[in-house]
């Protein structure tokens, strides 16, 4: 499936998100946050499974600029996360570009992130956004701004690997705590024995042994979005 870029900007910086079209009437909008990499083949992959899903896709850019490599992005992600107001600008902005298109008029709306992304997604719940629910896939969990009472109007679904080196369990527990002292309707689901990067398939090709593809994980927190995709829409 080809996606079609999208021009949006936040403030003076140049954005560019990339759309997935469902064949017939969308069910509703989605808006990816990608990984730390942004925009890339994972990314545009599961775009086109959520456009086929029946859903209107957007995939959002952190940077406005190319990544040339994994350094690269984490110098990025450094500067934009610097600031919580910054970086829930520029999550925002993505939002309001998918909302804002003409398809998307009347739909209800969904973030949902891979790693950096899944962080970027619990930052729009924390926030307060307009969105139905917000789904974190081996996802950061900690936040400069913990979410206030009642400041969360989304669902929120987590999906987590267990063995996942890079958020211990006392990050876990912490975000249960954060979740409940801001009174909202969260899940949260762990696989024992699971990496970080369980979802991509071009995980164990990094080398890197904090992360791991792992089959069963990808298709049973697919699973578990679809289900509240199904209660939400």
């Amino acid at each position: 499936m080809a996606l079609e870029p999208v021009a949006y900007s936040d403030g003076d910086t140049a954005l560019t998100g990339w759309l997935a079209r469902p064949v017939g009437a969308a069910r509703g909008a989605v808006l990816v946050l990608p990984t730390i990499m942004n925009p890339n083949p994972p990314m545009e992959r599961r775009a086109a499974m959520l456009a086929d899903a029946g859903f209107l896709v957007l995939v959002a850019d952190f940077y406005g600029q190319p990544v040339r490599d994994f350094e690269h992005s984490m110098q990025l992600a450094s500067a934009l996360r610097a600031s919580v107001d910054v970086y829930r600008a520029r999550l925002r902005a993505a939002l309001d570009a998918l909302t804002g298109l003409p398809e998307a008029q009347g739909l209800k709306t969904v973030a949902i992130g891979y790693c950096m992304g899944g962080q970027a997604a619990l930052e729009l719940a924390r926030d307060g956004a307009d969105i139905v629910l917000a789904a974190s896939f081996h996802g950061l969990l900690d936040t400069a701004r913990p979410a206030a009472p009642g400041a969360v109007r989304a669902r929120i679904l987590v999906c987590h690997g267990d063995a996942d080196p890079l958020f211990p369990r006392s990050q876990v527990t912490a975000f249960w705590d954060e979740m409940d002292a801001a009174a909202a309707n969260w899940h949260f689901h762990a696989y024992s024995g699971v990496r970080h990067g369980f979802t991509d398939p071009g995980s164990d090709a990094r080398g890197v042994p904090a992360i791991g593809y792992d089959a069963s994980a990808d298709r049973q927190s697919w699973a578990a979005l679809m289900g509240l995709f199904a209660e939400v829409f």
